[in-house]
Formats: structure tokens, sequence, C-alpha cells
């Protein structure tokens, strides 16, 4: 049996439209596994800052926001870890194979609670934003007490 011309026309036009949304589902999943690797890469950087503050002596997190502070308010990160030194137009170019660069924050407040052990307490929020495409943030809060586990390693 041959076919036909109208018959061969459908067939290539359904191969077509296969291949199509083969490709968009393709590229729709490497968005999907970018999305997830800036996301875990954010993680990382917050609780590696969390960790590192968790070091600090009670006195020295009660001086954030002073001219004596430890802790610096603001931090950069790449995305890669391993990357090598970077200035402003390595950024804006991506030429040193960095990957862009999480933009930080650090806040030690006060934790806002009325009990009487609240003067011994505060709160800390670290927030990591980044734009690769689209502006996101990922942030994460905890308390400190004087009498935590920063005493414990000394």
């Amino acid at each position: 049996m041959a076919f036909s011309l109208i018959e061969s026309l459908v067939a290539a036009c359904v191969v077509g439209v296969l291949f199509v949304s083969l490709y968009g589902g393709i590229t729709a999943g490497f968005g999907a596994l970018r999305s997830a690797r800036e996301n875990l890469r954010a993680t990382q950087v917050v609780l590696d800052k969390m960790e590192t503050l968790r070091l600090y002596s009670w006195s020295q997190l009660s001086t954030f926001g002073t001219a004596s502070s430890y802790i610096p308010a603001s931090f950069t990160e790449p995305f890669y870890p391993t990357g090598t030194d970077f200035s402003a137009s390595d950024v804006s170019t991506n030429t040193t194979g960095i990957g862009f660069i999480y933009y930080g924050t650090v806040d030690i407040a006060d934790a806002g609670f009325t009990e009487n052990y609240a003067s011994s307490t505060k709160k800390v929020t670290v927030t990591v934003r980044w734009t690769n495409g689209v502006a996101r943030s990922n942030s994460l809060s905890t308390y400190v007490g004087q009498y935590g586990i920063q005493n414990y390693i000394y």
C-alpha cells in the first residue's frame, strides 16, 4: 500500500509537534534543575553563616550593630564556592566561572519576648538574595540564648 501526500504531511506534522513538545519538556526540566541548585546553594550559604554565628560568645553577639562588632551585617558568596577571586566587571560578564553572587544580610535583634528571660535572648536572621533571571531570596531565623550552646564549646 502506498501513502498519499496528505497522510505523509499529517504524519510529519504529528512528529514535528512531538519533537517540539519533547524539547519544551527537556528545557523545563533543566530550568527546574537550575532553580533547585540555586536554592540548595542558598541554603548552604545560610546554614554556613548560621553555624558560624553559633560559635560566637554572648558578648560578641550583643555588640552586633556597633562599631566594635565582630559580625559583619552583610556579606557576599559566589554560586560556586571554589570560584576564583572576582571583581565587579567579572561578575557582570561572568568571565571567571564563579556564576552569580549571593548577597546576604545578618540581623541580630531582641527576641521580642515578654518573659523574664527576654533580655538574655536574641533573634538571629540570615537572609540571602540573588538574581539569575528572577530575583529570589532564602532566609533562616533562630533564637540564641545567653546561656545556650555556645557556652559548651569553651
